[in-house]
């Protein structure tokens, strides 16, 4: 099962980043000016951040399971229907229904890894989701820009539709069961209001907002980046463009690790998990300097390192929330922190179109993801306190795991 859910977050971002890969492609086939490229780009995240409210509710209503075969389903078919469109407008609205379709992915894994794993190894998996969401996009970098400059753009899109369907039988055949006391527990579920009377929640809401930018910046823009202002080609921009990725993914990897280790010795939760989102947040900003070097293998060196602090900072963001939120909330939860982070894919692509066709540069396209990335460094050091399952309507939480519960007494 976690080969499945890793594998299935890597299809997911290699099928919302793709339109990135082609868009130095698509700029020359349909004249299309900075501003006008990045709102296609944000189309995505137009129903992918608004149906996370949907599909959050829908998660804790509905076997999470079947809703993620569901909507895996359909941006799979999106994605194959990306490669047959021929104007702006059908592009846009199949990237429309690509967001419908992904909307359900974060919201069902955080209600399948809540439901049933445990604090530390919870962790853990969750790093390995994340390791997905970053080599996703390297591979798509690396195979879908080889393969467009060759192929051209339209056959890699609907070659990764069809490729991808083979997922769903075996996530169909080996999917988890639901165990018994979930279902008990369905009708205890806090409501919208009362996970939003949260303080917390409020908090990881920002966070995710600020370092989603970072993120969105860089999956939608990097690739147009490298080859208009680095003046890479296709293939070069391929090759160059998937590292950062592999290190984010990499550095995930260690990070998780290590904070597993560090939980199986009874480390405070809190302690870990907020050392790990305030690092990565902090060294993240450094991107900045990416557009200030003129030297090009300096400039992607310090791409990358951003890209292992952003690693560090993703191997404990969605696990801090899943705590805080418990089986009952993980849902609605994670539906609504994804809607107003996923916000920032509306905002960082079309700023970005607007500033470098305002200003003639990227260096204030740059600056602005760099600021996001040190708002939400400081929203999660001052925001958040002991990281700790919240309780809901008056019921006492679940006790954490035996690794973990001394943090529950422990300062932070």
């Amino acid at each position: 099962m976690p080969l499945l859910l890793f594998l299935s977050i890597a299809i997911n971002y290699v099928d919302r980043g793709n339109l990135s890969v082609a868009a130095p492609l698509l700029v020359r086939e349909m004249s299309l000016s900075p501003s006008r490229l990045g709102l296609l780009l944000s189309a995505f995240f137009w129903t992918y951040a608004v149906f996370q409210l949907v599909s959050g509710w829908i998660v804790d209503h509905v076997d999470e399971k079947w809703v993620l075969a569901g909507g895996f389903a359909i941006w799979t078919a999106a994605t194959a229907a990306t490669g047959l469109v021929g104007s702006f407008g059908a592009l846009f609205l199949v990237r429309l229904l690509l967001g419908i379709g992904e909307s359900v992915a974060y919201p069902s894994y955080s209600k399948i890894l809540v439901t049933h794993y445990d604090e530390g190894p919870r962790g853990l998996l969750v790093s390995l989701i994340d390791i997905g969401s970053k080599c996703g996009p390297a591979f798509g970098i690396l195979v879908g820009g080889i393969a467009m400059a060759r192929f051209g753009w339209r056959p890699v899109f609907v070659a990764l539709g069809i490729g991808g369907l083979l997922w769903l039988p075996c996530w169909v055949r080996w999917m988890p069961q639901r165990p018994p006391a979930a279902a008990k527990a369905a009708d205890e579920r806090p409501s919208f209001s009362e996970i939003l009377s949260h303080p917390a929640a409020w908090i990881t809401f920002a966070g995710v907002f600020f370092s989603n930018y970072l993120w969105y910046f860089e999956l939608t823009w990097l690739p147009s980046y490298l080859v208009q202002e680095r003046h890479f080609s296709m293939t070069a921009m391929a090759t160059v463009g998937m590292i950062p990725y592999l290190l984010c993914a990499a550095s995930t990897a260690v990070a998780g690790t290590l904070t597993f280790r560090a939980l199986g010795r009874g480390a405070s939760v809190t302690r870990v998990r907020k050392a790990c989102v305030v690092a990565g947040m902090g060294g993240s900003a450094l991107v900045i300097a990416v557009p200030l070097i003129a030297d090009v293998r300096v400039a992607v060196a310090i791409l990358v390192l951003t890209s292992i602090f952003y690693g560090i900072y993703t191997s404990s963001m969605w696990a801090i929330t899943q705590t805080l939120a418990g089986a009952l909330a993980a849902g609605r939860w994670t539906g609504m922190q994804n809607f107003t982070g996923n916000l920032a894919g509306i905002v960082a692509p079309t700023a970005t179109g607007f500033i470098v066709q305002a200003t003639g540069s990227y260096f204030w396209a740059f600056a602005a993801a760099a600021a996001c990335a040190l708002i939400s460094a400081f929203a999660y050091l001052l925001g958040i306190g002991r990281i700790e399952p919240a309780v809901w309507s008056g019921r006492a939480p679940r006790r954490a795991p035996e690794s973990v519960r001394p943090e529950l007494s422990a300062d932070y």
